[in-house]
This record gives structure tokens, C-alpha cells and sequence, in this order.
């Protein structure tokens, strides 16, 4: 029994999870429009207000204009927090009122994680490709090179909604999913490089920032989104993979232990 329990945390087979990712595509589809506005809003605010109010004061900056240099920022910042926000909200109350409907077919636990993920990273890839176009119009993206960029913004989704389930597992209420959000979200757009170059922050925040997920993902989008040569890109999309794979499997475990005692 126990091994039972153990394996029903774990996806049954490769594709089980698209029935989880089709289930909540066609409840989105019914407010795409306003979730996609929605997740693109507060970020394209950011890029406009700093980009062009506070770039005229900054100049350029690492040899690019500011407003260029921040748009790789906000493309990878909007692939964490529209993976993130799904994650610990819109999962939380599938959790609470879906699942346990699913959990009665053949789909497993793990089935069902594995496609929230999937679900959250495409959200998180609708949201960085977004921006992406808008930045385009805008002249402030090279092509072809951007497309290497894509596939990041996929794998940072998937990451960060990784992270993110295992926060939906612990926490008891919404009322906890807060303090992630306040206490890991936010500094790490602070530490990541996202708005500023990581090298005039201090030394101890140089080294922090440098193990966080986003500094990862922001240091493949934006050489990619600017043209220049990416370096240590193993380094990176190792540790991409890790945030990914080590929370799934953390989080499935700590779902088994909630859901399924």
C-alpha cells in the first residue's frame, strides 16, 4: 500500500498531463482575453515607465539603451510571476475544489502536477512572448537571434512553477501564498538583474543573486534578445532544469502526504 501511495505521486506516463493542460486551456480560453491583458499589464507598465522615464536620466547601459536592457528583464520577470501567480493561486483553488474530481480517474497525482506545470509555463510563455512582440515593434529586440530566447522563457515557466507548487503544498490558505510572494518574488526581481545590472549592487548580493532562478533565465533572454553571445549557457539551463525537476518531485511528495494520508 505504501508503495501504492509513493507511485500514485508520480505520473503514470508521458502523456497523461495533457488532459490536466486541455482541462484548464479550455476554462481559460472562456477570459483569455482578459487574462491575457491582465498578465501584460503590469509589466508592460514597468517597461514603458522605467524604460523611457527613467532611461533618459540613466543612459545607456553595458553599451545598450536602458529601456533595451530592461526588456529582457521584464520578459523573463513576466515568465516568473504569470508562472508563479498561477501556481499559487489559480492551482491552490483547483486543489481545493478539482482535483479531488480527477484524482477519481486514471490519472495519477503526479499527472496532475505535471500538467498544472505544463499549464502555468505556457501561461508564462504567452506572457514573455507578449512582450517580446511588443518590444519589436518597438526596434528594441534582434532577430533571429530572439528566437533562441523562447525556449528559455518556456523552461523559466516551468521552474518557477515548480517552486511555486511547493508553496501550494505547505501553505494552509491564500493568506500564506502571500508571504512567498512578498518575500521571495520581489527581492528576487531586486537581485536577478532584471531592472539593473547586477554588478553595482554589492558583493554578498552579486553572490546571492547569482544562484537565483531569474538571474539564470535573464542571463540566456537577454543576449539572445540583444544579439550578443550567451556564455556558461550550460551552467544555466542546468540550473533551470534542477529548479525544475528537484521542487516537482518535492512538491509531488508533500501533495501525497496532503491529499492522499
Amino acid at each position: 500500500m505504501m508503495g501504492h501511495g509513493y507511485a500514485a505521486a508520480l505520473p503514470a506516463n508521458p502523456w497523461n498531463w495533457v488532459a490536466v493542460w486541455r482541462r484548464n486551456y479550455l476554462a481559460w480560453k472562456k477570459v483569455a482575453l482578459a487574462s491575457l491583458i491582465g498578465n501584460l499589464a503590469d509589466p508592460m507598465i514597468s517597461l514603458f515607465g522605467l524604460g523611457f522615464g527613467l532611461g533618459i536620466m540613466v543612459g545607456p547601459v553595458e553599451g545598450t539603451p536602458y529601456i533595451a536592457f530592461l526588456t529582457a528583464g521584464m520578459v523573463a520577470a513576466s515568465a516568473m510571476t504569470s508562472s508563479t501567480f498561477e501556481t499559487i493561486y489559480a492551482t491552490f483553488g483547483r486543489m481545493q475544489r478539482t482535483w479531488e474530481g480527477i484524482l477519481h480517474t486514471q490519472l495519477t497525482l503526479g499527472d496532475i502536477v505535471l500538467g498544472e506545470l505544463a499549464w502555468a509555463a505556457t501561461k508564462a510563455f504567452l506572457a514573455g512572448t507578449g512582450i517580446m512582440i511588443v518590444a519589436t515593434a518597438l526596434g528594441l529586440v534582434a532577430w533571429p537571434s530572439a528566437l533562441y530566447a523562447l525556449p528559455v522563457i518556456a523552461l523559466s515557466g516551468l521552474a518557477f512553477a515548480s517552486l511555486a507548487m511547493v508553496v501550494t503544498a505547505l501553505a494552509p490558505s491564500y493568506d500564506y501564498v502571500v508571504f512567498y510572494q512578498t518575500l521571495v518574488i520581489t527581492p528576487m526581481l531586486f537581485l536577478s538583474g532584471a531592472l539593473f545590472p547586477v554588478s553595482r549592487m554589492p558583493r554578498v548580493f552579486q553572490q546571492v543573486g547569482g544562484f537565483l532562478p531569474l538571474a539564470h533565465s535573464i542571463e540566456l533572454i537577454r543576449p539572445a534578445m540583444l544579439g550578443r553571445p550567451a556564455v556558461s549557457v550550460g551552467l544555466h539551463i542546468g540550473a533551470l532544469c534542477i529548479y525544475t525537476v528537484l521542487p516537482f518531485f518535492l512538491s509531488s511528495a508533500l501533495l501525497r502526504r496532503r491529499l492522499m494520508p
